[in-house]
């Protein structure tokens, strides 16, 4: 069996490397958003038996040039960049890191919120352009604003802690999570998605890309938000109907937006976003920080090989588990 795994971009965390050595094995790094041609000659070459999944999609393609490959382990959680069910035909689990960047990636959430809500970006601007601009201004406080949480995972979770220190309200939606979880964070449960639009003066996004969350933020679900809300996205950019989302803020429906993912990544030298003034970008870096990353990528390597060593993993840690399992029995039929 070959002593390498394979590391789908230019970085990892010099602690997670260290672990890879210490077992033995190889890292062996690709390009960053190295395409899946790219990525099946590095798997065919290397022979890797892991996958630490960062930049780049994972698709059958991939799958099918490396017979050897054992595991996939995502370095974070949104693991829409991965062909789950590929994986799970082929016994391949797909692993991700639940919860270890989840304090970052709500730094940053909050850090976009209070930069869309408070204008500093065109403030900044305009004052090291020459102009005051405090006559006739009037901003906007958050204290006492209702924050609507779409998901209730770790991120949002440690996102509604700090936003409680701030003063605003919370109310959630997520399907899956237990009436324990919200709860214990203070959030008021809304049984709907509609139900937390229609409550949302700031909504932020922490729910995963898959079928049924593919632009769940469109024209309609904005048109149901208070008019003059913010929308903040660290999870992935398509979510929101980019379209839908530009003109809404042309409109006054939406005041702002704070933005960390985008549908296509990185973006288009020429995307309408970079001429919008209301909305705040950052390069899909939420999670990107030493802490997160030492927290991730050690727990990315070691999911790797706890599994390559049959040691048992949390069921939340598994990805693709109900898809293996039906792939399971449908092969015992």
């Amino acid at each position: 069996m070959s002593k390498t795994i394979l590391v789908t971009g230019p970085d990892l965390d010099p602690s997670a490397t260290r672990l890879v050595a210490e077992h033995g094995y190889e890292a062996v790094h690709t390009p960053p958003y190295a395409d899946s041609d790219v990525i099946s000659d590095y798997m065919e070459r290397t022979q890797a038996v892991g996958i630490v999944s960062r930049m780049g999609r994972i698709d059958a393609s991939v799958m099918d040039r490396a017979p050897q490959l054992r595991v996939i382990s995502k370095h974070g959680v949104g693991v829409d960049n991965i062909d789950l069910a590929a994986a799970a035909q082929r016994g391949i689990p797909v692993l991700v890191a639940t919860g270890a960047n989840a304090v970052s990636v709500a730094e940053h959430a909050i850090a976009l919120m209070l930069a869309t809500v408070k204008r500093l970006l065109p403030l900044d601007a305009g004052l090291r352009q020459g102009r005051w601009e405090k006559p006739g201004f009037a901003g906007r406080e958050l204290a006492g604003e209702t924050l609507g949480l779409m998901g209730m995972g770790a991120i949002a979770q440690a996102t509604g802690r700090m936003a409680r220190g701030l003063g605003l309200n919370l109310v959630g939606y997520d399907p899956y999570a237990s009436d324990e979880v919200f709860a214990a964070h203070g959030v008021h449960r809304c049984a709907s998605f509609e139900e937390l639009l229609g409550q949302s003066n700031v909504l932020s996004l922490h729910c995963p890309l898959n079928d049924q969350t593919r632009q769940i933020l469109n024209a309609e679900a904005i048109a149901r938000m208070p008019k003059g809300a913010y929308v903040v996205n660290t999870a992935r950019g398509g979510l929101i109907d980019e379209a839908a989302l530009l003109e809404a803020l042309h409109s006054g429906q939406l005041a702002g937006a704070g933005l960390d993912t985008f549908a296509a990544e990185p973006p288009a030298a020429d995307h309408p976003f970079f001429a919008e003034p209301q909305i705040v970008m950052t390069p899909h870096i939420g999670g990107v920080t030493r802490q997160a990353s030492a927290r991730v990528g050690v727990e990315a390597v070691r999911g790797i090989f706890e599994l390559l060593e049959g040691k048992p993993l949390p069921p939340e840690r598994i990805a693709n588990r109900k898809l293996l399992d039906a792939a399971k029995e449908t092969s015992t039929q």
